[in-house]
């Protein structure tokens, strides 16, 4: 597995400080972000799931605790929108150039309004996906915020 991807590669582009950490991606898990938490040994509201979706048809990427759901009624709401849905998989990973299970906020193929949510950035570092399956980075909330000019947002449930 590359440690080098198009995310990490960004986030040094920007001067962003992180570390990178690998573990076993489970192709089954029904829910992967908890599955990536639990490989990590990290509690699931440090490590964020990168979801693709769409407001008023519109692609729009938002960054959420793993033991989250979002609201489609707060998405829309935070992006201006009345309405939103998630973006069907082939979709996103023709927006963003990454597969799903390895979707990054950072270095996607073309840049989307982005919003994390408000309660992740309560935490000193946070875990988000680094361009691949089984490959998380290490950084501050509010430094993924800024590299990717991220409104804070409540989008959960």
């Amino acid at each position: 597995m590359s440690k080098t991807t198009r995310a990490t590669q960004a986030l040094a582009k920007a001067g962003v400080p992180f570390t990178v950490h690998a573990y076993d991606y489970d192709p089954l898990a029904e829910k992967v972000g908890l599955q990536a938490a639990a490989a990590l040994g990290e509690t699931p509201d440090r490590v964020l799931k990168t979801l693709m979706a769409e407001v008023d048809g519109r692609a729009v990427c938002v960054i959420v605790p793993s033991n989250c759901e979002v609201s489609m009624k707060k998405l829309a709401a935070a992006f201006g929108g009345k309405s939103a849905s998630m973006m069907k998989p082939a979709d996103a990973e023709r927006l963003t150039g990454y597969h799903v299970g390895g979707i990054s906020p950072f270095g996607q193929r073309k840049t989307v309004p982005t919003a994390i949510e408000t309660q992740a950035l309560a935490h000193a570092s946070v875990y988000i996906n680094g361009g691949q399956r089984g490959l998380q980075v290490r950084l501050s909330p509010m430094d993924a915020r800024d590299a990717l000019k991220a409104i804070a947002a409540e989008v959960v449930v």
